[in-house]
Protein backbone atom coordinates (compact mmCIF):
# COMPACT_ATOMS: atom_id res chain seq x y z
CA UNK A 1 0.00 0.00 0.00
CA UNK A 2 2.98 2.37 0.79
CA UNK A 3 4.59 1.78 -2.14
CA UNK A 4 1.50 2.30 -3.94
CA UNK A 5 0.47 5.69 -2.30
CA UNK A 6 4.63 6.96 -3.18
CA UNK A 7 4.22 5.79 -6.37
CA UNK A 8 0.86 7.58 -6.73
CA UNK A 9 2.05 11.14 -5.68
CA UNK A 10 5.57 10.94 -7.35
CA UNK A 11 3.78 9.96 -11.07
CA UNK A 12 1.32 12.54 -10.63
CA UNK A 13 4.02 15.09 -9.12
CA UNK A 14 5.83 14.49 -12.75
CA UNK A 15 3.36 14.56 -14.49
CA UNK A 16 2.26 17.85 -13.66
CA UNK A 17 6.00 19.21 -14.00
CA UNK A 18 6.89 17.47 -17.32
CA UNK A 19 3.33 17.49 -18.92
CA UNK A 20 2.91 21.41 -17.90
CA UNK A 21 6.36 22.12 -19.68
CA UNK A 22 5.20 19.97 -23.03
CA UNK A 23 1.91 21.93 -23.13
CA UNK A 24 3.21 25.38 -22.38
CA UNK A 25 6.17 24.67 -24.74
CA UNK A 26 3.79 22.79 -27.57
CA UNK A 27 0.38 23.83 -27.46
CA UNK A 28 0.11 27.39 -25.47
CA UNK A 29 3.27 29.38 -26.99
CA UNK A 30 2.21 27.99 -30.58
CA UNK A 31 -1.37 29.60 -30.32
CA UNK A 32 -0.14 32.40 -28.60
CA UNK A 33 1.07 33.63 -32.49
CA UNK A 34 -1.93 35.00 -33.46
CA UNK A 35 -2.03 37.72 -30.13
CA UNK A 36 -0.12 40.96 -30.17
CA UNK A 37 3.09 41.38 -28.58
CA UNK A 38 2.04 43.31 -25.62
CA UNK A 39 -0.86 40.66 -25.50
CA UNK A 40 1.72 37.76 -25.26
CA UNK A 41 3.32 39.28 -23.09
CA UNK A 42 0.94 39.59 -20.37
CA UNK A 43 -0.32 35.97 -20.92
CA UNK A 44 2.85 34.97 -20.70
CA UNK A 45 3.64 36.65 -17.59
CA UNK A 46 0.16 34.75 -15.48
CA UNK A 47 0.91 31.54 -16.85
CA UNK A 48 4.30 31.32 -16.10
CA UNK A 49 3.16 33.07 -12.25
CA UNK A 50 0.67 29.96 -12.30
CA UNK A 51 2.81 27.22 -13.26
CA UNK A 52 5.29 28.11 -11.06
CA UNK A 53 3.15 28.28 -8.27
CA UNK A 54 2.15 24.68 -9.42
CA UNK A 55 5.66 23.32 -9.63
CA UNK A 56 6.54 24.66 -6.59
CA UNK A 57 4.37 22.04 -5.13
CA UNK A 58 5.13 18.98 -6.91
CA UNK A 59 8.82 19.56 -7.32
CA UNK A 60 9.35 18.73 -3.83
CA UNK A 61 6.68 16.51 -3.70
CA UNK A 62 8.60 14.48 -6.70
CA UNK A 63 11.72 14.72 -4.59
CA UNK A 64 10.19 13.33 -1.38
CA UNK A 65 7.94 10.74 -2.78
CA UNK A 66 11.52 9.39 -4.86
CA UNK A 67 13.60 9.81 -1.84
CA UNK A 68 10.89 7.84 0.31
CA UNK A 69 11.05 5.37 -2.16
CA UNK A 70 15.07 4.68 -2.21
CA UNK A 71 15.04 4.57 1.55
CA UNK A 72 11.13 2.54 2.26
CA UNK A 73 11.51 0.23 -0.72
CA UNK A 74 15.00 0.08 -1.56
CA UNK A 75 16.81 -0.50 1.21
CA UNK A 76 18.83 3.30 0.69
CA UNK A 77 21.49 4.23 -2.13
CA UNK A 78 23.77 1.44 -1.49
CA UNK A 79 20.63 -0.93 -3.41
CA UNK A 80 19.83 1.25 -5.92
CA UNK A 81 20.07 0.23 -9.54
CA UNK A 82 21.67 2.43 -12.54
CA UNK A 83 18.19 3.74 -13.50
CA UNK A 84 17.27 4.94 -10.07
CA UNK A 85 20.18 6.55 -9.71
CA UNK A 86 20.02 8.16 -13.25
CA UNK A 87 16.64 9.33 -12.49
CA UNK A 88 17.62 10.83 -9.39
CA UNK A 89 20.60 12.87 -10.99
CA UNK A 90 17.94 14.39 -13.99
CA UNK A 91 15.50 15.08 -11.44
CA UNK A 92 17.89 17.23 -9.32
CA UNK A 93 19.04 18.82 -11.94
CA UNK A 94 15.65 19.49 -13.25
CA UNK A 95 15.84 21.11 -9.73
CA UNK A 96 18.24 23.08 -9.90
CA UNK A 97 16.98 24.40 -13.28
CA UNK A 98 13.77 25.14 -12.14
CA UNK A 99 15.11 27.12 -8.90
CA UNK A 100 16.94 29.48 -11.07
CA UNK A 101 14.33 30.41 -13.81
CA UNK A 102 12.72 31.19 -10.39
CA UNK A 103 15.08 33.34 -8.68
CA UNK A 104 16.70 35.36 -11.61
CA UNK A 105 15.41 35.60 -15.11
CA UNK A 106 11.26 34.85 -13.40
CA UNK A 107 12.34 38.10 -10.72
CA UNK A 108 13.61 40.23 -13.94
CA UNK A 109 10.82 39.25 -15.89
CA UNK A 110 7.75 40.50 -13.43
CA UNK A 111 9.59 43.38 -12.94
CA UNK A 112 9.84 44.39 -16.44
CA UNK A 113 7.97 42.16 -18.82
CA UNK A 114 10.20 41.86 -22.63
CA UNK A 115 10.39 39.26 -24.76
CA UNK A 116 13.92 38.56 -24.45
CA UNK A 117 12.63 37.70 -21.03
CA UNK A 118 10.71 35.50 -22.18
CA UNK A 119 12.53 33.77 -24.28
CA UNK A 120 15.38 33.25 -21.90
CA UNK A 121 13.00 31.31 -19.80
CA UNK A 122 11.75 28.81 -22.72
CA UNK A 123 14.80 28.32 -23.51
CA UNK A 124 15.41 26.60 -20.08
CA UNK A 125 12.08 25.46 -19.41
CA UNK A 126 12.70 23.51 -23.14
CA UNK A 127 16.26 21.78 -21.25
CA UNK A 128 13.97 20.82 -18.54
CA UNK A 129 11.14 19.07 -20.91
CA UNK A 130 13.91 17.84 -22.42
CA UNK A 131 15.79 16.10 -18.64
CA UNK A 132 12.24 15.26 -18.00
CA UNK A 133 11.40 13.38 -21.11
CA UNK A 134 14.79 11.17 -21.10
CA UNK A 135 13.94 11.15 -16.97
CA UNK A 136 10.36 9.03 -18.02
CA UNK A 137 12.40 7.19 -20.92
CA UNK A 138 14.81 5.92 -18.47
CA UNK A 139 11.77 4.81 -15.96
CA UNK A 140 10.08 3.29 -18.60
CA UNK A 141 12.78 1.22 -20.33
CA UNK A 142 14.05 0.32 -16.37
CA UNK A 143 10.62 -1.27 -16.24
Amino acid sequence: MVRGVLLALHLLGAMAWVGGMAFALLVLRPSMAMLEPPQRLALHREVFARFFRLIWHAMPLVLITGYAMIFALFGGFAHLNWAINVMQLLGLIMTAVFLYVVLVPWPAMRAAPTAQAVDRIRRLVQVNLLLGTLTLIVAAWAG
